[in-house]
């Protein structure tokens, strides 16, 4: 029996941080196991809001793939491939941008959002109104099955729904799917400042650091503000650095941890000592991957090559059976 199908993509507009590392590709890692997948590079959905200066897209895209490859994302379970490659993504959102209606598109309740979060940019384009239909093309060109989302992007599945019932119901024939969710609790990821992390924000901890570039980073973090001296008692519940020890270090250590920090036992400088070691074990094997494949260049080239020409494949069919239905 065929494995379902997944269907997933990210924005290549700068470095991947441990927010995209834990509420992303850990994620994606696990579900090749059980699902065929297909991950996709977003470049078509980066031009949204890179419009202006496009240059740090191929550069990302390029980074992006290997940090994939080097965090357990496998081209043989795996189908990797940029967006732009596959011309029929294109075609289908124009297609279907046809029936959509702008009400549908003006409700999208991370259209406002997403506008008020970006407002140094200029958003007031018909491409960033209607990305949801360019994502209703990218999921349903490949007969997705289920994709894995966060409970905030229920509303952008549900229009992709609603636009393959509305292409069904007017060309007569079940040619699109309905894909379902899979959700994934997206674990808020503090920032050295103590808000979300964020590349904007000047607070990321990318998952391409260095041993040497980690330490500063954690070492500045922000950390109980109550804890005045180090003689002062802390709350690990009021700690910006305390959650990553959830992530990154064992149950006992963390009991340690906690109970050392409210007797005063343990310092804010004890604390991070120990969660740069567990990221550095953590990482280092990430690390070594990553300069294996920026070293072999060619073998990501032909990596993409393959997932390029699968996805061709898959998408072409899908596509000759919605121009028979449109009569095209």
């Amino acid at each position: 029996m065929d494995k379902r199908r997944i269907v997933s993509g990210i924005r290549p507009t700068g470095d991947l941080h441990l927010g995209h590392y834990l509420g992303v590709l850990k994620n994606w890692v696990s579900l090749q196991d059980e699902y065929q997948c297909f991950y996709f590079v977003a470049d078509w959905h980066a031009l949204t809001s890179e419009y202006k200066d496009p240059t740090i897209i191929a550069q990302s895209s390029r980074d992006m793939v290997i940090i994939w490859l080097s965090v357990g994302l496998d081209p043989e379970r795996s189908v990797l491939f940029r967006q732009s490659d596959i011309k029929s993504h294109a075609e289908l959102f124009t297609l279907l941008s046809m029936i959509t209606p702008v009400s549908w598109l003006e409700r999208n309740p991370t259209y406002k959002e997403m506008r008020e979060e970006l407002k140094e940019k200029d958003l007031s384009t018909f491409g960033f109104l209607g990305y949801p239909v360019l994502q209703a093309a990218d999921i349903v060109i490949y007969h997705a099955d289920r994709v894995p989302i966060g409970e905030d992007q229920l509303p952008h599945l549900e229009l992709t729904r609603e636009i393959v019932r509305r292409f069904n119901h007017l060309y007569g024939a079940e040619i699109l799917r309905e894909p379902k969710e899979i959700l994934t609790e997206a674990p808020r990821v503090p920032g050295l400042d103590g808000r979300k992390m964020s590349k904007s924000y000047g607070n990321a901890v990318f998952i391409s650091e260095t041993e040497e570039s980690l330490k500063p980073k954690v070492m500045q973090m922000l950390t109980d503000i109550k804890r005045m001296r180090r003689s002062d008692p802390g709350e690990p519940k009021d700690c910006n650095l305390y959650p990553f020890h959830d992530f990154f270090t064992d149950e006992s250590t963390r009991e340690e941890i906690q109970a050392g920090c409210r007797s005063a036992q343990w310092g804010c400088v004890d604390c991070k000592k120990i969660l740069i070691k567990n990221l550095i074990a953590e990482f280092r094997p990430v690390w070594e991957k990553i300069e294996y494949f920026r070293g072999h260049k060619t073998l990501v080239d032909d990596i993409l090559k393959a997932g390029c020409e699968k996805a061709t494949r898959e998408s072409a069919l899908t596509m000759v059976r919605v121009r028979e239905a449109m009569k095209l």
